[in-house]
């Protein structure tokens, strides 16, 4: 770590690329779908062919405008697209449509939870572009060191949103926390599926530092290449003490685009930075100005569903739950909706069906890395598990044995615990005789409590549970237990 790095500030602004879900690309009619053969969802409109004309997908402006409400945007009541023009392989026309002084989304915000509260971050501005297709490096890992490289179109036209933060961003982990509410925005609003592993939702970051009281940004680099929050992260926090160390060795820092390699935990150098003057930007020929008529912008805010910080402060009001807990639960909407779904069926403990989601089944989730909709337990049938343990049925721990019969045959609780004999022992007769056997074993520890030592109960106790295979009503077996012992003191 640089010698002077409580000396320095990190100045850092993010720009999130999302796909949008829809079905058919921003220009043409080709499949936006995810995984199919290479060069198969390729027309001559998305392949840059000579003469061919692009025709805007509404569906595509309609989740720009969606979005940017979300992020409490400006709509702009005019928005047109441009080319950026420059050279690479992947994009066949030479160009891309994007968007440049009349954005579909202006300034907005949004609010981040962080360690210390909520931080807002503002939103400079969303744009609608195409992306661009993908190359395939062969000969080796990446593209230092291959042989030749393979170009697939398939994602070439496919609808982008790409939206630019402030540079308000202070820290790796405001940055973390930025992509990460900013992702489950864009998956409750149903316009992207936040698959950051499959290039779904990219981020890239910029990144300068300066020297703390000092209000002049520095010279920025912008990082590529993070697929994961934790990415976002480790590679921000490497690029602001790369800098630190090169300002304190005398270096200059160039404006440049590096690669986060995440193998070796470090930033590579890819190609000096251009600026938009290089892009040549002008208005696109081949698409008008499209005006956005005020009807359309508020039948589309009436539409937003409820937005995760919303629903974050809901669950702690209606549910009693703690923000650490409402913030697990809503992370993700399908774990939210499948939260309430559990809660429905048994709304007298959220608490307890919110504690077996955070922890059993989340974890059988992410062990065998399956979403919510293949989770073989019905939230209806969690609920029920819960009741079961709160009315005594079942204690907590016979409870942990029926989930992971339920988290594998997906059968109700009631049915699991029929079959496997795991109901609660309540008769008294049957516990005496139990606890009269194991205090006939346990000779030294009666006579601890005949002499005063109370403390011994509980080493009883966790003796009879275990006797009884945990199926034995604590509170019964704690009665007939002091019954049993207080009894052989006086005859004792």
């Amino acid at each position: 770590m640089p010698s002077g790095t409580s000396d320095f500030e990190a100045v850092i602004g993010l720009e999130v690329h999302a796909e949008l879900r829809t079905h058919a690309k921003i220009f043409c009619g080709c499949s936006t779908e995810f995984g199919g053969l290479p060069n198969h969802h390729v027309c001559p409109v998305c392949a840059g062919m000579p003469g061919v004309l692009p025709v805007l997908n509404r569906k595509a402006l309609e989740f720009a405008i969606t979005t940017g409400l979300a992020l409490n945007c400006e709509i702009a009541g005019v928005t047109k697209f441009d080319r950026k023009n420059y050279f690479y392989p992947d994009l066949p026309k030479a160009y891309q449509i994007s968007q440049y002084d009349q954005p579909v989304c202006g300034a907005g915000y949004l609010d981040v939870p962080v360690s210390d509260g909520v931080k807002r971050i503002g939103i400079t501005r969303a744009h609608l572009e195409e992306d661009a297709g993908k190359l395939l490096h062969q000969g080796a890992p990446g593209l230092a060191g291959s042989t030749h490289s393979l170009i697939d179109l398939n994602r070439a036209g496919v609808p982008l949103l790409e939206i630019v933060s402030e540079p308000d961003i202070r820290t790796p982990e405001e940055a973390k926390a930025y992509v990460q509410e900013l992702r489950s925005i864009l998956v409750y609003l149903g316009v992207n599926d936040g698959r950051l592993e499959q290039g779904s939702l990219r981020c890239d970051a910029n990144v300068s530092i300066r020297r703390r009281g000092e209000t002049r940004l520095g010279t920025k680099t912008e990082i590529k290449n993070m697929n994961s929050f934790a990415a976002v992260e480790r590679a921000i926090r490497y690029e602001i003490a790369r800098q630190i160390q090169a300002v304190e060795d005398g270096e200059p820092i160039r404006q440049e685009t590096r690669l986060w390699n995440d193998d070796r935990q470090t930033t590579v150098v890819m190609r000096v930075k251009e600026g938009s003057a290089d892009y040549r930007y002008f208005p696109e020929p081949d698409l008008p100005p499209i005006r956005i008529e005020a009807a359309c912008v508020a039948d589309l805010r009436d539409r937003l569903p409820e937005l995760p910080a919303t629903k974050r402060q809901r669950y702690q009001q209606a549910f009693g739950l703690s923000a650490y807990d409402a913030e697990v639960l809503v992370a993700e909407s399908a774990v939210a909706a499948y939260f309430e779904q559990a809660v429905s069926h048994y709304s007298a403990n959220p608490k307890g069906v919110a504690n077996w989601i955070m922890g059993e089944i989340l974890a059988h989730l992410n062990y065998e890395k399956l979403s919510v909709s293949a989770l073989k337990v019905q939230a209806s049938h969690l609920g029920e598990l819960v009741r079961l343990i709160d009315e005594g049925v079942i204690s907590g721990k016979i409870a942990k044995t029926v989930m992971a019969r339920m988290l594998e045959s997906g059968e109700a609780p009631s049915r699991v615990i029929d079959s496997m004999g795991l109901t609660m022992i309540a008769d008294s007769s049957v516990l005496t005789e139990t606890i009269k056997t194991v205090l006939a074993s346990h000779p030294a520890q009666v006579n601890d409590y005949r002499q005063g030592k109370t403390k011994v109960v509980g080493y009883l106790v966790g003796q009879i549970m275990r006797a009884t295979q945990g199926r034995a009503k604590p509170d019964l077996v704690n009665q007939l237990l002091l019954t049993e012992l207080d009894q052989s003191a006086d005859h004792g």
